[in-house]
């Protein structure tokens, strides 16, 4: 997008046109203060399109008239010949935007007869205009008499014409020649800052077309009896040169501009060129400076002030060395009184508006900087051993990452079942069921260090399990102890029968009593008990 504030056309002719811009939506100098890029010719190094050129189709002839000379005295039409094909004889668009100091008697001329012409300027991006030589919501209307060709009056707007006014000062008949029309796209008196919203409605662009509506013949025409009978070609339409002062839209964030992606220059035509992408300051970014950069978004982006020189720079976001990017919240913004609005989309494994926290399930490590990339440490807390640390559902201490076990589970992760206990599961560990430690996975007892045990005489079996034979007689019992909980075997006093109902180890064959045990003193009458019982299918 480039700004535009004077367009000024030579012509051959004067004569009746109307000027419209198509508008496409929206620097050290930049220390500390509005800036822009520098301004110059947004024609040159583009293209300028017409709808017809002189010689299109092979050699014409084409005449004009000069202004009358001091005396008031007319002289004889000057007549030449034009042929697109030939460089010597050629009149094209490109003439318009070449060099006016290099190449001053250079002109586009349309083809001969034209009742009306187009020209066009098509600019890679958006820019500012700020002088137009010449300039499609329609701006501006020139006519030697407004009402006459327009329907209204001069310096008035015109009924649905976006308020574009009419002017007769650069249609009157004088000069024939290399005159020129300028058209201002900001009041030249009027203090108004071209990076608000009223100055960018003005000076926005993307393309800019010149519509040549009527011929204006030079007096000395009418004034050559010669001229209508003998048919002179003189009904045509010339641009010596299409000066389009300008610069980059930048929002006054940037004071350089480079070439815009896609931008193919003109051969030969590349010195001097107006760039249409900005190098933004600032902190801003994009094409035209519109936005924060990534992580600058605490504050709402403001175009610069062109008035006060504020540059209203973009605010970078806290975000603790945990994030690239931030983006802007008005809810963060009302809630801080306008101060910041912030909210940065954090990395590492952090959360929070300025990522001061890690994520649920990790801890921070104290032995790491706050700003380190791995300062925050997964927790790492086995999901079936461990329990909830807090009601977000974090496993660990997220001031030093410490897990807390699930009964009978163990280590600094609470992956493993404590020694004495088996069965890893969601619900925890169970204890060993045997008299010294078991396998943590099978609860199978593993023997090792001498385990307790008692000589005893079995006097009578009830029942027992068909894997494990006990017969009457010298046996051995061993009773299961656990350290943590103290003695648990059953008392059993020497020289006393006791009826006992306990367990057996399958693969040693060993009989095992704890204080789960059935163990109580032998009687007659509880023999017949077990026996009533044993006969219902109890399952003993």
């Amino acid at each position: 997008m480039l700004y535009l504030f004077v367009i000024i056309l030579a012509v051959f002719s004067h004569a009746a046109l109307s000027v419209e811009v198509f508008r496409a939506g929206v620097a050290p100098r930049c220390e500390s203060r509005a800036c822009n890029p520098r301004m110059g010719n947004l024609a040159l190094g583009r293209q300028v399109l017409t709808q017809t050129v002189c010689g299109h189709n092979g050699t014409e002839l084409h005449c004009s008239y000069s202004d009358p000379n001091a005396n008031l005295a007319c002289g004889a039409p000057k007549c030449a010949k034009c042929n697109a094909g030939l460089p010597l004889l050629s009149h094209l668009p490109g003439a318009m935007s070449d060099s006016s100091f290099r190449h001053p008697n250079t002109w586009w001329q349309s083809a001969e007869g034209v009742e009306a012409e187009t020209v066009q300027l098509d600019l890679e991006a958006e820019f500012y205009f700020t002088h137009l030589i010449l300039t499609w919501k329609m701006l501006q209307y020139y006519a030697d008499n407004c009402s006459a060709t327009y329907g209204f009056e001069e310096g008035k707007k015109g009924t649905g014409r976006d308020g574009a006014t009419c002017t007769s000062k650069y249609s009157g008949a004088y000069p024939c020649n290399r005159g020129e029309v300028i058209y201002r796209s900001l009041p030249k008196w009027e203090s108004l800052d071209p990076f608000g919203d009223e100055g960018q409605q003005q000076l926005k662009v993307t393309n800019i077309r010149i519509r040549l509506l009527k011929h204006q013949p030079c007096p000395c025409q009418a004034k050559d009896l010669n001229a209508a009978r003998e048919h002179l070609p003189t009904q045509h339409f010339a641009i010596y040169d299409l000066i389009v002062k300008g610069s980059c839209s930048c929002n006054g964030h940037a004071e350089q501009c480079v070439p815009a992606l896609g931008y193919q220059p003109i051969r030969d035509r590349t010195n001097h060129v107006v760039h249409g992408k900005c190098v933004c300051r600032h902190n801003t970014a994009g094409d035209h400076c519109e936005r924060c950069a990534p992580l600058y978004n605490d504050r709402p982006w403001q175009p610069a002030d062109g008035l006060t020189g504020a540059p209203h720079e973009c605010q970078k976001c806290k975000c603790n060395g945990h994030a690239l990017s931030c983006h802007f919240d008005w809810t963060a913004w009302r809630e801080s009184g306008q101060r910041s609005g912030g909210v940065c989309d954090c990395l590492h494994n952090t959360e929070g508006r300025q990522c001061q926290k890690c994520k649920v399930n990790f801890y921070r490590d104290p032995r790491r900087p706050h700003a380190a990339p791995d300062s925050c440490k997964s927790c790492n807390c086995h999901p079936l051993g461990s329990l909830p640390f807090h009601f977000d559902g974090s496993v660990c201490d997220p001031s030093n990452g410490n897990c807390i076990c699930k009964p009978g589970v163990g280590g600094a992760h609470c992956d493993r079942c404590m020694v004495g206990y088996w069965g890893f599961h969601d619900y925890g560990c169970r204890p060993c069921d045997c008299a010294g430690d078991c396998d943590p996975f099978t609860g199978d007892c593993v023997s090792g260090a001498p385990t307790p045990k008692s000589e005893v005489k079995v006097q009578k079996v009830l029942s027992q399990n068909p894997k494990v034979k006990i017969q009457r007689g010298r046996a051995t019992l061993y009773p299961e102890s656990w350290t943590a909980r103290g003695c648990t075997c059953p008392l059993l006093n020497p020289g006393v029968e006791y009826l006992v109902a306990g367990h057996s180890d399958r693969k040693q064959g060993r009989l095992l009593v704890n204080m789960k045990s059935f163990v109580k003193p032998w009687k007659a009458s509880l023999g017949r008990k077990v026996l009533t019982l044993l006969k219902k299918d109890c399952n003993w």
